[in-house]
């Protein structure tokens, strides 16, 4: 018998996309695990361009990342067996088990994808092996019935795996009674009994002033209210998995430090920017097409791309590489990371059509390099060596990650600035620097040294993954508080044998 079917299982499905879904799923992992549970997450299908590192060198989402760490235990391909990293408005590159599997339209992946539910569901079974729970989260909203042929997201993954459903919806957007109940009506009826009952996310206010809006919806689904989750700040400590939130991360105010992030089409891994933005002095602006990069910033950090080529020419249609270039001039501090990185030099060229359609494009020219993006993809957890002009005399070590097409070759006038094994994976002229590396922030050392260019503040750095923990807790505290924990966890159980 499959491992999955004697291991209690719970899926958090959504009534649309961003309704919380990954920070509900990270919430019960650490509760559960609180609890004594051995639990551990699962996703069948996600689509991000946040990516994570396992240990043997493959690709997970990084909403499952933090779910693994929600759990206590290591991330694992199997725990999102199916990630797709959007390349442009109908291309995708399909990452499998944690490998590339290749570039896809999305025609083609909706004629292939119901091939990959037998894949999905032997990485179901085996992140099932030596769990006590396993938490499941869906992929958008069930309720789009047009696409529910070969899905393997929502329900197309619940039925044939027999594994119950709890229902969230965001009350913060409105509309949330429709939306479940909707969602109620357009099911059909083995979809509607797998849901076994409702979640209220990112409630303000008073809760019980929608008491009678809990009833309306129990009455028209006889599905059972699991509780209202209020609108929680520690939620902001949290990375965030979705693009579409940047510009809640954006808000104006009187901080000391201001660093601009130009928003790229195809942005990706912005969460590397998360341990910046928790700085008390530091305030990271995501700043929106249409209008020029202030001249009054402190830093620019250009962020990874999935698409070098298309994002660079995006940049440069929006006039930002010339106030990049204006920036620079100024002596203001200039980071590239990762396809930013790539950016900064003298060219890209793709001449294998790896982002989809070959070509070459003139970069910003502020580092003297050239990088040609290859078919090879470095995947791999690393430590590396900062060095050159402005390093204290102690050799500084910074840990992350890489997830990259492409090898960088540096010209004369550019100084290496990060190594590994005599590899260069960063460089730097002037106050104009860039790496491969992802997580650059988040142990602190890098972190204070970039800092350091920017303010004579005298700072003690507090490790990320620190504060990310003490937020999961904070998380799970408050479920336990708003939420019938018990009752989630027998409907996990009932599924026992099934």
């Amino acid at each position: 018998m499959a491992s999955y079917l004697n291991t209690p299982r719970l899926m958090i499905q959504g009534t649309g996309s961003d309704v919380g879904k990954s920070i509900l799923v990270a919430g019960l992992c650490r509760a559960f695990l609180r609890r004594g549970f051995r639990v551990k997450p699962f996703k069948p299908q996600n689509m991000s361009n946040n990516a994570a590192v396992t240990a043997d060198g493959g690709e997970i989402g990084r909403a499952q990342w933090l779910q693994a760490m929600a759990c206590g235990v290591a991330p694992d391909v199997h725990m999102n067996p199916v990630l797709i990293k959007p390349q442009s408005d109908s291309g995708a590159q399909i990452i499998v088990q944690g490998k590339m599997r290749g570039n896809w339209h999305a025609r083609r992946f909706l004629e292939k994808k119901e091939n990959l539910l037998r894949t999905v569901i032997e990485s179901f079974d085996r992140t099932s092996t030596d769990a006590d729970l396993v938490i499941v989260e869906g992929a958008g909203s069930p309720a789009e019935v047009n696409l529910r042929a070969g899905d393997i997201a929502n329900m197309g993954f619940a039925v044939p795996t027999k594994t119950p459903v709890v229902l969230a919806g965001d009350i913060n957007r409105g509309g949330v009674i429709a939306a479940l109940v909707g969602t109620y009506e357009v099911l059909p009826a083995v979809e509607r009994d797998l849901i076994r009952g409702t979640i209220i996310n990112k409630f303000r206010g008073d809760i019980s002033l929608f008491d009678g809006g809990r009833q309306i919806i129990c009455d028209h689904t006889g599905w059972q209210d699991f509780g209202v989750v209020p609108f929680l700040s520690c939620v902001a400590d949290l990375p965030a998995e979705d693009a579409v939130v940047l510009e809640e991360k954006s808000q104006g105010s009187a901080k000391k430090i201001k660093i601009i992030v130009p928003m790229l089409s195809r942005i990706a891994n912005f969460d590397d920017l998360d341990p910046l933005r928790a700085q008390h002095d530091v305030e990271v602006i995501f700043h929106p097409p249409g209008t020029p990069l202030p001249a009054t910033a402190d830093a620019v950090i250009l962020p990874g791309t999935k698409a070098t080529l298309a994002d660079l020419r995006f940049l440069k249609n929006q006039g930002w590489d010339i106030d990049i270039k204006a920036l620079a001039r100024r002596g203001t501090l200039i980071l590239g990371l990762c396809g930013g990185y790539q950016m900064l030099g003298n060219s890209v060229s793709d001449p294998d059509a790896i982002e989809g359609v070959a070509g070459e494009e003139a970069g910003l020219g502020l580092l003297d390099m050239e990088t040609i993006l290859t078919p090879e993809k470095e995947v791999r957890n690393i430590t590396i060596n900062l060095v050159g002009e402005g390093i204290v005399s102690e050799k500084l070590s910074v840990t992350g990650y890489e997830i990259h097409a492409g090898r960088t070759s540096l010209l004369a006038g550019t100084n290496a600035f990060m190594t590994v094994d005599d590899q260069v994976i960063g460089a730097k002229k002037g106050r104009v620097m860039g790496s491969y590396l992802h997580g650059l922030f988040e142990d602190g050392v890098f972190l204070k040294y970039f800092l350091n260019q920017l303010s004579d503040q005298q700072r003690t750095i507090i490790p990320h993954q620190e504060k990310v923990n003490a937020a999961l807790d904070q998380l799970a505290e408050a479920l336990e508080e708003c939420l019938d924990m018990d009752g989630l966890l027998a409907v996990s159980q009932s599924a026992v044998g099934k």
